[in-house]
């Protein structure tokens, strides 16, 4: 072998080496998924039931948590985070399209709903005229605490409007006079020694300890039930296939049930519900 020859085979081997190391380590980097979510109890429900399972499979997870409704989505879309976990489908899909995002839900799991709570009322039946009354105050989220102080009787709003998209000014009817303050989200549980009526999403109630506190909380409609979000791009991606079969397994809704942890007293999806008839 001369010179040049053995330059060659070298190089050829050099070349083999790195392609499998560099394939190795793209690899490895797939393998490592990170799931944001909002303050409150869906973090515990990626690192308690979902974790685990995606671990057997190989995968590593990191969870990040953000303070608000906005930089979820937005640090999806610019692949910051592989998926996330805080929001309702419509949610999602105002928020997509408002925003220009592709976005895409890839499977609802079990919701901690809406809550009214109260320092001043021990019931609804105790509610008086006049009283204040904090809501969400970004749009999807207004118009389901609205929508539900409709069915308890509380407020009308207008007929020919859809309830996924009223706001206070759409109150037509409200025989209390209640006094309805929109404010962000996550605000919300504090209010509760300001104000006589507190309507609070679930994950911000829970992280901030008033959940059980609740004088009332709504039955959910399914499409206000939370999803896992992807990029839409990566609907068919493996990872994304590997955390729905996950959602689905026998394991993870074992752990939806368990009376030790929180999440039992979620509402569940109605694709759960019929598995565990």
């Amino acid at each position: 072998m001369n010179i040049r020859e053995w330059f060659k085979s070298k190089s050829s081997i050099l070349v083999a080496v790195l392609f499998m190391f560099t394939a190795g380590n793209a690899l490895a980097q797939s393998q490592h998924l990170i799931i944001g979510v909002a303050p409150g109890p869906y973090g515990d429900l990626v690192k308690q039931a979902i974790t685990p399972s995606l671990a057997k499979k190989g995968y590593t997870i990191e969870v990040k948590e953000f303070s608000d409704y906005v930089q979820p989505n937005l640090a999806l879309s610019n692949k910051a985070i592989d998926a996330n976990l805080f929001q309702h489908p419509i949610y999602l899909t105002k928020f997509s399209a408002d925003k220009g995002l592709k976005l895409s839900s890839l499977i609802s799991v079990p919701t901690a709903g809406v809550g009214i709570y109260s320092k001043k009322y021990k019931s609804l039946s105790e509610i008086k005229e006049g009283s204040t009354v904090t809501v969400p105050n970004d749009p999807t989220n207004l118009a389901r605490a609205l929508s539900y102080l409709q069915t308890l009787g509380l407020i009308k709003i207008k007929a020919e409007l859809d309830a996924t998209k009223a706001s206070e000014k759409d109150i037509v009817e409200n025989p209390k006079k209640l006094k309805i303050h929109p404010i962000e989200a996550a605000q919300i549980p504090r209010t509760v020694d300001s104000v006589d009526i507190a309507v609070a999403t679930g994950n911000f109630a829970i992280s901030s300890g008033i959940y059980p506190s609740a004088i009332d909380r709504e039955i959910i409609p399914e499409n206000y039930i939370n999803i896992i979000a992807v990029r839409t791009d990566d609907l068919q991606a493996q990872f994304a296939k590997d955390i729905k079969e996950v959602v689905e397994s026998e394991a993870f809704a074992q752990a939806m049930s368990d009376p030790t942890k929180i999440f039992k007293d979620f509402q569940k999806p109605e694709w759960l519900k019929a598995k565990t008839k």
